[in-house]
Formats: C-alpha cells, sequence, structure tokens
C-alpha cells in the first residue's frame, strides 16, 4: 500500500463517511488496489451511496470488488441498477461471481439476455454453465427464432447454449 492508501484506509476505519471524500480519488492518488482496500471497511449502506453518486469507472470498481466483501445479499440493489444501464462494462461487472450468487433466477435470465442483445460475450458471465437452465434455453431458443425471422444472425455463443 502506498502512503496515501494507508492514510486514506486509517481516515476511513475512524470515520466511515470520510470514505465519499476520499474514493473518487483513489484511483488516481492510491493506485488500483486503493478502492477496494477502502471498500472493504464500509457496509452495503455506504457502497451503494458511493455507487450511486459515482461516475462509470467507480460503479465498475464497486461492482468488481463486490465478491470480495463480506455483504451477503445486500449489494443486490447494486447489481440490479447495473443490469439496467447501457453500459456493457457495468452489465458484465453485475454478471461476475456475485451477482451470479446472489440474483434470483429470474434476474439472472433476464441479465443472460440483456447481454446477448447488447453483444457481450456469454462467457463474461460467471457461473453460466452451473446457472444455466430449461427456462435460459427456451429465452435463447426464442430470441434465436426471432432473428432468424428478421433475417439476422444468431450469435455464436448463443448457438453453443442451444445445442
Amino acid at each position: 500500500m502506498n502512503e496515501w492508501t494507508t492514510q486514506a484506509v486509517r481516515q476511513t476505519r475512524a470515520d466511515p463517511e470520510s470514505a465519499h471524500r476520499l474514493f473518487p480519488q483513489a484511483e488516481r492518488k492510491g493506485g488500483p488496489r486503493a478502492r477496494p482496500a477502502l471498500l472493504a471497511l464500509l457496509d452495503a449502506g455506504t457502497i451503494e451511496a458511493l455507487y450511486r453518486n459515482g461516475d462509470a469507472g467507480e460503479r465498475l470498481s464497486i461492482l468488481r470488488a463486490l465478491p470480495d466483501l463480506d455483504l451477503g445479499p445486500a449489494a443486490l440493489p447494486i447489481v440490479e441498477d447495473a443490469l439496467r444501464t447501457n453500459d456493457t462494462r457495468l452489465i458484465a461487472a453485475a454478471l461476475g461471481p456475485y451477482g451470479s450468487r446472489w440474483l434470483d433466477d429470474h434476474a439472472f435470465r433476464q441479465g443472460v439476455l440483456k447481454c446477448v442483445f447488447m453483444s457481450i460475450p456469454l462467457a463474461e458471465v460467471d457461473g453460466l454453465d452451473r446457472r444455466h437452465d430449461a427456462e435460459l434455453t427456451r429465452m435463447l431458443a426464442d430470441h434465436a427464432a426471432e432473428r432468424r425471422a428478421a433475417g439476422r444472425t444468431v450469435p455464436e455463443d448463443v448457438l453453443e447454449r442451444l445445442r
């Protein structure tokens, strides 16, 4: 840890509200490990506030850090928000290890379908082999049929899931 990160961690331990001031500058001043170090000290409510007030880079840092934080399902609102965006980086991160573990079956399937619509490779979806079920197969098959009916190609990773 560099000196800035050490001081930021110390300040955040003493006053978790200081994270609102420190988190936006953490990567620039402390490097790529500074944001996860700060997040590890915070509760789910504070992390969600940082996410809601953050820019895309800050939101992405939070989504990527979620699997390493001991939050249980408390951070699901963050994942659900990311899945409503049109930012492919946020959507892919939302379907990383944390989202794959905590999203219910319906939300997970909808997230996978959104990946298909947004041309995010299905290889980006953590736990897809484990979570793939008959309903997801049906949804992907319906999507493939719609694309064929419109004279459009079906992404190869969708076809692989249907074989």
